[in-house]
């Protein structure tokens, strides 16, 4: 990562990162807190959850909405794309927390990593981030996702799928989207508001095929949220072993025990980290299982040991990138 006080070796200051990744959410499905812990709470309660009550979110790096990020995309001279991955469940809080915060006006493309609730939920709400047309007459959002995701959407949102009226039909206000179907092929790279993505497919379960997402070329960032297996063709395109050393490697992890049947848990995920090898990963997807501020004291003493810096990443968490 280039850093604002960056010198060359010729004695030249190096201009900082104009592009950034901003973290609109780091936490699970059911988020954090979890709701059935403030209201049957147990004895004692958890720690995690009712701090929630306590200290307002933006101040609260426990307070975690679904897992979801923007790319701030700088490509030349001053004008901003923003990349959206994931649009869950708490995206309108995600929107009035951090759109706001950091004066983000819209959102160019969407990129869907899988078609599942906590990723597509929030699809409804798009709408707010685009232009006011009572009658929809404004330019759709290009929205980026699998064939499998495609026919799922197309039942869970019939109405957001362009389809021509019907005869005597009203025009409803909703969300304007330009569905294109990627593959689930590391050597079908496609662009995004002049980004290229590279698909990163991995296992989600045994059953099921989840997206992540490689960019960047000045920087490489690589973004696994949902994952319980790294596929060996994907990990060719991620790893240190084989040449492909990432700067940045964003990757999923559930609870900090045990194993999960469709996710990484802390131990899983360590080891990903350490046969990857990225310079630097940071972690998403946690239930409230995980203090951030204690386990980013145990994961300063796992980077020194390991020599990969590594930490929980938050809500609302902002880095400079090259891309």
């Amino acid at each position: 990562m280039a850093s604002s006080d960056a010198v060359r070796e010729n004695g030249d200051v190096e201009e900082p990162p104009r592009s950034a990744l901003i973290f609109l959410g780091t936490g699970c499905s059911s988020a954090v807190p979890n709701a059935l812990c403030l209201i049957r709470p147990s004895d004692p309660p958890c720690h995690v959850c009712s701090q929630s009550l306590a200290i307002p979110p933006e101040q609260n790096p426990n307070y975690r909405c679904n897992t979801s990020l923007l790319i701030d995309y700088c490509q030349a001279g001053d004008e901003h794309k923003y990349i959206l991955i994931d649009v869950g469940k708490t995206f309108r809080e995600q929107v009035l927390r951090w759109f706001t915060l950091y004066k983000i006006p819209q959102v160019d493309s969407i990129i869907l990593s899988h078609e599942h609730a906590d990723a597509i939920l929030g699809l409804d709400d798009v709408r707010v981030v685009q232009p006011f047309s009572p009658t929809n007459d404004i330019d759709p959002t290009p929205i980026y996702l699998t064939e499998h995701s495609m026919e799922s959407i197309s039942m869970k949102f019939p109405y957001l799928v362009h389809k021509k009226l019907k005869e005597g039909q009203e025009v409803r206000r909703v969300a304007q989207l330009d569905w294109k179907t990627i593959e689930t092929d590391c050597k079908k790279a496609f662009v995004a508001s002049g980004l290229e993505i590279i698909p990163l497919p991995v296992m989600h379960g045994e059953d099921y095929v989840c997206l992540g997402f490689l960019f960047g070329g000045k920087c490489r960032v690589a973004y696994l949220s949902d994952v319980s297996r790294i596929l060996p063709t994907t990990e060719q395109y991620i790893s240190k072993d084989n040449g492909q050393q990432l700067d940045l490697l964003i990757l999923d992890t559930l609870y900090k025990k045990g194993s999960h049947n469709t996710h990484f848990c802390f131990p899983q995920t360590l080891d990903a980290v350490k046969r990857l090898c990225p310079k630097r990963a940071l972690l998403v997807g946690m239930t409230h299982e995980f203090d951030h501020q204690k386990d980013n004291e145990f994961l300063k003493d796992w980077s020194k040991r390991e020599g990969i810096p590594i930490q929980l990443a938050h809500d609302g968490l902002k880095i400079p990138v090259d891309l």
